[in-house]
């Protein structure tokens, strides 16, 4: 379930009181307009994604999109030492034009890092640290440090998943489902056979790609001698008929779609020599109803470590195999009530022991294990996110968490062997993303808060600030420092839910006059495992646009959203629909309370599970709101996939059945409320089906709403001139229903 919210930009809702820097005192205020919100550059300025450190640690490579067209993302490279900056690759002069194979349309779909991007989305450094290897348009292409580009493929069907083996002697790729070889400076090999219209090797399932974070389905050992690879039989999995309705002509597409309690991929697993051969079955147990979650070699390269979670998503085997053989043993089980988080942060160690992540204590955290013994390395009330570094050698382990607020995100060091105190390592009022080289000697921090979109610096281990690498500073001709004279600060605050539990808020209001009232524009996602919206971070260019309107921009974290332990997640296990919908409803009740705020014009705007919140809200509480806007909404359960879909509700023909009470199809013709439902006619994820099974019941029950469909348009509704019309729309919609701010 996405974690984002559609439109071209992720909508975080802040609040913010005017402030004017040194440079905007020499400038008139100047308003934002939508079509300057989405139009190139980015007003939140350059927006560095995929960022790598070289192997020997003096450049930092990132993807960074171009000035005139935001959408497409070039290499570069900055000089650790220097600063210096040098584009790598160019996407435009190193790429055939090419449009991309469906399959790969699809990956970037699921990864929200670059859906809707083009041009170069991925890239892998060769151990050496004298080349990388870089997708473009479908081919493979190897850039040198010189600025010299070479290429590997040139074929009509496009390379998936290319990387470079650990030790730098192959390069590797998926083509038309099979899995191919290449050695530095030879000829490629197909290792694997068999694949069809129905059977992948080395490609992630889609639930493997859109629910569990893993995108590859195949896995190098240290030492290039063996390779992991996925075998992937859709053919059990139904078909969703996705009709890509676009201004040039129809496309249709016969998708695999697991929908809640249907069959789901059989995926197996073997490991073979570069070349294919020696292939070896891997023992993944007696039911092939499992999911594949995980796949890590240890630093030796003699065990395969594979995290194999069951279909109800209660327990979670950590498997050791044999690949010589393929036997597996458990070494170690976790088993919950409700469902099982998965995490990243496995890391194998020389020693053979290794970390691990779990909630056994009710909160996210760190254990180094050896054999059966359980080493707590972080504890306590809050929860550790991602390990970025680990330094065997000095016994320290690096990791990202929200120890001191929910708010915000900080880099931590603890001891490797031992549990002690985390150390927090930089500043606090910043929501901090880290990333280090592989022996864990040098921090790329990348940070942002309300008020400062993302910087990027390089800090040595004690998270000292060594160089700018990228300040982005909102003067001179920074593209938002024409709008800075009337950004507004953020204000944080929280009440409390029904149980008791602290429910943080944010609030974004614009220059308020004496016992004047101002429309609210409450901006919500609220599903579990993602898409949190009470955050530390840039709030996005859109958000300002609207409190230049004279909108106040409001959100609320409500029980079931992550990052705030177990328990809090888990009030949503088998009961959607209900208690975030119950926090929503209380922090319209604080709005409503406050004497700037016009009781009678609050407005709910949500997508993917903040689509159906929005249907659930006015299904729940008519009268409450004077408008919703629901964008890609899941409104029957049954249609969404197995493996989110069943982790929360369990399964369609449980006794009793979660799905009645938490579908919105049911109590749909209950909404009397002005409602917009807007939904990609293309969409591969929330498929079209939820939107023509709302609508119908609307129309039969004679129930009026209204409605946008785009055409071509998959889940994110967006990119030059879509985002400007998707926004134009809601206004317009708004402004009908006069609760629109008034000038």
């Amino acid at each position: 379930m996405p974690a984002y919210l559609k439109g071209g930009v992720a909508l975080g809702a802040l609040l913010l009181m005017p402030f004017i820097s040194a440079y905007a005192q020499d400038k008139a205020p100047r308003k934002l307009t939508l079509e300057r919100v989405f139009a190139s550059p980015d007003l939140a300025g350059p927006q560095p994604r995929g960022l790598q450190l070289s192997p020997d640690g003096s450049l930092v490579t990132l993807l960074k999109p171009r000035a005139d067209e935001k959408e497409r993302l070039d290499l570069w490279a900055i000089d650790s030492r220097t600063g210096a900056q040098r584009m790598l690759v160019d996407s435009k002069k190193t790429g055939s034009g090419a449009e991309l194979s469906e399959a790969e349309k699809m990956q970037r779909e699921r990864d929200r890092s670059v859906a809707g991007s083009t041009g170069i989305t991925g890239y892998d450094w060769s151990p050496d640290g004298k080349s990388i290897l870089v997708p473009v348009d479908g081919d493979l292409y190897l850039a040198k440090l010189d600025g010299t580009v070479t290429r590997l493929t040139d074929t009509p069907e496009g390379e998936l998943n290319g990387v470079v083996s650990p030790k730098g002697g192959f390069v590797s790729f998926v083509r038309d489902g099979n899995l191919f070889v290449q050695p530095i400076g030879g000829k490629e090999t197909q290792v694997t056979q068999g694949a069809s219209d129905t059977v992948n090797w080395g490609v992630a399932e889609f639930v493997a790609q859109e629910e569990m974070d893993r995108r590859t389905g195949y896995w190098w050992s240290p030492d290039d001698a063996r390779i992991a690879v996925a075998r992937v039989d859709e053919g059990p999995v139904g078909i969703v008929t996705r009709t890509a309705i676009g201004g040039e002509g129809t496309k249709v597409y016969q998708q695999r779609y697991p929908a809640a309690g249907t069959p789901n991929a059989i995926v197996d697993l073997y490991v073979m020599k570069p070349d294919g051969s020696g292939q070896v079955r891997i023992d993944l147990g007696g039911d092939k109803d499992i999911y594949l979650a995980r796949v890590d070699w240890s630093k030796d390269g003699k065990t395969l470590y594979v995290q194999r979670e069951s279909r109800d998503q209660k327990r979670l085997d950590l498997l050791a195999i044999d690949p010589d053989t393929g036997k597996a043993r458990i070494a170690l089980t976790e088993t919950a009530k409700s469902w099982i988080n998965l995490s990243n942060n496995f890391r194998p160690l020389k020693d053979g022991s290794f970390l691990w992540w779990s909630e056994k204590t009710g909160h996210g955290h760190l254990y180094r294990i050896r054999g059966s013994q359980w080493t707590p390395l972080t504890s306590g009330d809050w929860d550790v996110r991602d390990v970025e570094g680990v330094d065997e050698a000095k016994g320290l382990v690096y990791f990202t968490g929200n120890r001191e607020t929910p708010l915000e995100q900080q880099l931590y060091v603890a001891p490797l062997g031992k549990s002690g105190p985390a150390k927090p390592l930089l500043d606090k009022g910043w929501w901090n993303d880290a990333v280090m080289d592989g022996a864990a000697n040098r921090i790329v921090v990348t940070r942002q808060n309300s008020d400062q979109p993302k910087q990027l610096y390089l800090a040595d281990t004690s998270g000292k600030r060594l160089q700018w690498l990228s300040e982005n500073a909102l003067t001179g001709d920074h593209p938002y420092a024409p709008y800075v004279a009337s950004h507004v600060k953020t204000t944080f605050g929280s009440i409390k839910a029904a149980d008791g539990s602290i429910l943080y808020t944010k609030i974004m209001t614009p220059p308020m006059e004496a016992g004047k009232r101002y429309p609210v524009f409450m901006i919500h996602y609220g599903g579990p495992g993602a898409g949190r919206q009470v955050t530390n971070t840039w709030s996005g260019a859109l958000n300002q646009y609207l409190v230049d309107r004279g909108w106040i921009v409001f959100s609320i974290d409500n029980r079931g959203t992550p990052d705030r332990g177990k328990a809090f997640e888990d009030q949503l296990y088998r009961a959607m629909g209900t208690v975030e919908v119950e926090d929503q409803l209380a922090g319209v009740d604080w709005l409503k309370a406050q004497p700037f705020v016009d009781p009678a014009r609050i407005t709910t705007y949500g997508w993917s599970y903040g689509g159906y919140m929005s249907l659930k809200l006015l299904e729940k509480a008519p009268g409450v709101f004077a408008a919703a806007i629901a964008g890609a909404p899941v409104t029957k359960w049954e249609l969404y996939d197995t493996h989110y879909t069943e982790r929360y509700l369990g399964q369609p023909h449980d006794t009793p059945s979660a799905y009645p009470s938490s579908d919105a199809i049911a109590e749909a013709t209950k909404i009397t409320d002005p409602l917009l439902l807007i939904h990609g006619m293309s969409d591969d994820n929330v498929v079209f089906d939820n939107a023509t099974a709302f609508m119908s019941t609307m129309q039969r029950g004679a129930m009026p709403f209204e409605m946008m469909a785009y055409p071509g348009q998959t889940h994110r509704v967006g990119g030059p001139g879509i985002s400007v019309h998707l926004w134009q729309t809601i206004e317009n919609f708004l402004d009908r229903r006069k609760v629109a701010p008034t000038p």
